[in-house]
């Protein structure tokens, strides 16, 4: 990789935020491998509860956020939540199941994207959902990482029952050998440069994934501060090159054009 691409490119293998967008990408893979995408809406009209507003459930509202549903999650820790409203991980904070659902149907409705956080500990919004008769299409994955469970096992299987569908253990959504999660930055003006960056990344991405080009159309504007300065994608090899090659040609034409130096930094 390192000989195709011009010298004004440089590589790193720092996580820095790239391993958070990785880790939000895989499960905005897998929430469209639950339940497919609609074109223009993504999972609009779709209810998600996603749990306790955690590192784990902050990555699953964003993801909830980039396919477009419309978002359910709780905590009683007020510094959890107010980090969660500045981030921009929830929409909306409340005090209750009733004023949350007032604002989720509304959105649902109009199948808008929308995300509302509840100031109440996760198991006791659960069990005001099945006393009120509220059922989520989605429910999170099976396990967070820290290992604790979001739903004990007779809420899940209740909820199961009537429908709803568990979102699938983040996995690798493309068969692609050796493909990986391929960020870009560059060195300053992130707001002129990165987005055409992203529009490189968009030329190597077939017109038919409506699921990465979702991402890349969608994740700068939900991922907020993640997004900022560095962007990402799940590549290919093959697409990893191409990528490349079209940076390089956006940098030749910036230096024709006004001389200017443009240093562009790619991760993996």
């Amino acid at each position: 990789m390192l000989e195709v691409m011009p010298a004004e490119i440089s590589l790193t293998s720092e996580p820095s935020p790239a391993s958070s967008a990785a880790s939000i990408f895989r499960l905005y893979a897998s929430l469209a491998a639950t339940l497919p995408l609609d074109p223009r809406s993504g999972l609009g009209c779709k209810l998600l509860y996603a749990g306790e507003i955690g590192a784990a459930g902050r990555n699953l509202l964003y993801a909830s956020n980039i396919a477009g549903a419309a978002s359910l999650a709780a905590s009683a820790h007020p510094a959890a939540l107010r980090e969660a409203m500045r981030d921009g991980v929830i929409d909306f904070l409340v005090n209750s199941l009733e004023e949350a659902l007032r604002i989720l149907k509304n959105e649902i409705r109009k199948r808008q994207t929308v995300s509302v956080g509840v100031s109440v500990d996760s198991h006791h919004l659960v069990d005001q959902m099945v006393e009120r008769g509220v059922l989520p299409d989605l429910l999170p994955p099976i396990r967070r990482p820290d290992g604790e469970a979001d739903l004990n096992r007779a809420q899940a299987d209740m909820f199961l029952s009537q429908g709803a569908k568990r979102v699938a253990e983040p996995a690798a959504p493309f068969p692609h050998e050796a493909a990986g999660f391929v960020t870009w930055a560059v060195d300053g003006n992130f707001a002129r440069w990165l987005p055409r960056l992203d529009a490189c990344a968009h030329a190597v991405i077939p017109a038919d994934d409506e699921l990465r080009l979702r991402w890349l159309r969608l994740a700068p504007r939900y991922l907020g501060r993640l997004a900022q300065r560095q962007r990402g994608v799940l590549f290919s090899v093959e697409e990893t090159l191409r990528f490349g090659a079209e940076l390089g040609r956006l940098i030749d034409k910036q230096r024709s054009e006004s001389g200017e130096e443009l240093k562009v930094t790619i991760g993996n």
